[in-house]
């Protein structure tokens, strides 16, 4: 634990397919070496940055948005083009309108050889921000190295788009049922933030991709603030309401 620190903010995506078992989440499990959630399994994301938020944008309701989410409207702009962003870096899969396969200049983008806003106006394309959908809104707690105010986002997978393992940033990527993916963090054999765990647990009740996005309209986009909690040298954190959860050890 440490002293108190800025709080940036963030934007995750879950990104979901119809699977023969139900929904299925791309989940990333984080290199060793990261600075924040090494060796966790998470959804696409990072932090905002500055240039986001002059991305261009289609679609979507920003206003709308930015309401629910308790932000300005520049703030929802950067959220919605950093969601985007981060999903390309991390998988290949371009949310744009109109929809272009531009996996290819992937790795370009990530490494910061080519700037995504560049790769957008070069190919006439701009942020589809009605591919995201408004879920959810985790605060890291007091006491981390590092802390995020970050909004997780739904969406649906391009019907010709394919995601990819490809980014530096995790030791390995797939898709995964929502359920199995709950069952291996149950037995220890994935580990899983409690955002992450309260997200996918939200999305167990589902039946299908296109249920989930549209329940979006009904959700509580208020804050969690967990509390981490610390006893002997057992770490958890205790949710708002109550629930307290095993942090995963580092």
């Amino acid at each position: 634990m440490t002293e108190d620190v800025p709080v940036r903010d963030a934007a995750t995506v879950v990104l979901l397919r119809d699977g023969s078992d139900g929904i299925e989440a791309w989940m990333l499990t984080r290199v060793a070496g990261m600075a924040f959630a090494a060796g966790m399994s998470v959804f696409p994301g990072g932090r905002v940055d500055d240039a986001d938020t002059h991305l261009p944008i289609a679609g979507g309701d920003l206003a709308r948005l930015a309401q629910r989410f308790d932000c300005d409207l520049a703030t929802a702009r950067g959220l919605v083009g950093a969601a985007v962003r981060e999903t390309f870096e991390e998988t290949g899969v371009l949310l744009s309108v109109p929809f272009a396969d531009l996996s290819g200049a992937r790795a370009d983008v990530e490494l910061g050889r080519v700037a995504f806003g560049d790769l957008l106006a070069a190919n006439e394309l701009s942020v589809d921000a009605s591919a995201l959908r408004p879920w959810s809104r985790w605060v890291t707690p007091k006491g981390e190295t590092r802390r995020y105010d970050t909004r997780f986002f739904v969406g649906a997978l391009p019907d010709s788009a394919v995601a990819q393992d490809v980014t530096s940033e995790s030791s390995e990527a797939s898709w995964i049922g929502i359920g199995a993916a709950l069952e291996q963090a149950q037995r220890g054999e994935r580990r899983l933030l409690p955002p992450t765990l309260v997200t996918l647990a939200s999305l167990l009740t589902f039946g299908s991709v296109a249920e989930a996005l549209a329940s979006s309209d009904e959700r509580d986009l208020a804050p969690v603030r967990p509390q981490i909690r610390v006893e002997g040298d057992t770490v958890s954190v205790e949710l708002p309401d109550g629930t307290v959860l095993p942090f995963p050890s580092r």
